[in-house]
């Protein structure tokens, strides 16, 4: 008589594990790859370009993230350096089934260097649950635009969120000194959430743009007349200039009608990387 085997599958859900580090250095005449390290699905490419500036492109070869998955980046931009990073597309946050996705982000800027941290847009589905962390130490005399923008799903698609979760941490610092820190988290009934008038009015898309440099405060009048209904203040913390504002729309192309201009404005480029546009 044949004994029945019972052999038991255990399902295990692949999660992303991924890192990757650039390293950037100016030769006298422009911004070049030191170095680079990939792992798993970030990867890091950069169109050939003839500016003074380096344009490099992140890449999640995943295609989106989900509870449980770690996704880290790490930039050091030597002195005089100038790199600008963007996304080959928008992030998405699929449901999650048990835990978040992590998302880490850490940025270190030597003298008379520049870093535009410019990703596109991240989308939350209904059940996706995200921790994202923005580290950045700059020079004194270094320059800092950084831009986060999330929309909570697709209304053109009939998308909508209902429950998920977002915690989102900043650490900004400058010589040593922290010049802007924040920590905004959206939890539970995030359609209740942003339908209040001190949250989002019933907009679907946010954004957060920081300046660091000591022309931030100079941009003022001018970032006001792009943002129109929105936030944005300039000041001076501890002898850096800065300047924060804040963006809500409808939607993710109302969002991106006033947020593309002002990445110009901000990062003296004209314009928002070519990516944004496609």
């Amino acid at each position: 008589m044949e004994a029945a085997l019972d052999i038991r599958h255990e399902d295990k859900a692949q999660r992303v594990d991924a890192r990757a580090r650039l390293v950037v250095t100016h030769d006298g005449r422009r911004t070049r790859v030191a170095r680079l390290f990939q792992e798993g699905a970030a990867k890091i490419r950069w169109p050939r370009s003839d500016t003074e500036q380096l344009e490099a492109v992140l890449i999640n070869t995943a295609g989106g993230l989900t509870g449980g998955d770690q996704l880290s980046w790490s930039f050091d931009v030597g002195s005089n350096a100038a790199l600008s990073l963007t996304t080959q597309a928008c992030e998405k946050l699929y449901r999650a089934s048990s835990g978040s996705a992590r998302v880490a982000a850490e940025i270190t800027v030597g003298d008379g260097g520049r870093i535009d941290w410019l990703p596109q847009e991240t989308i939350l589905f209904d059940g996706a649950a995200l921790r994202r962390t923005l580290d950045a130490d700059l020079a004194p005399s270094a320059r800092g635009l950084f831009v986060e923008a999330t929309i909570f799903g697709r209304g053109a698609m009939g998308e909508t969120v209902r429950q998920a979760s977002m915690a989102d941490r900043w650490r900004i610092r400058c010589g040593g000194r922290l010049v802007h820190g924040e920590h905004l988290f959206i939890g539970g009934d995030v359609e209740e959430t942003l339908a209040r008038r001190a949250t989002a009015n019933a907009g679907r898309a946010v954004a957060t743009v920081l300046l660091v440099g000591e022309d931030a405060p100079a941009l003022c009048s001018q970032a006001r007349a792009i943002v129109g209904d929105g936030g944005v203040s300039a000041w001076e913390v501890g002898g850096y200039g800065k300047l924060l504002a804040r963006l809500v729309a409808g939607d993710g192309y109302e969002l991106r009608k006033r947020l593309v201009p002002l990445i110009g404005l901000l990062s003296g480029q004209a314009a928002a990387p070519k990516l944004w546009s496609l």
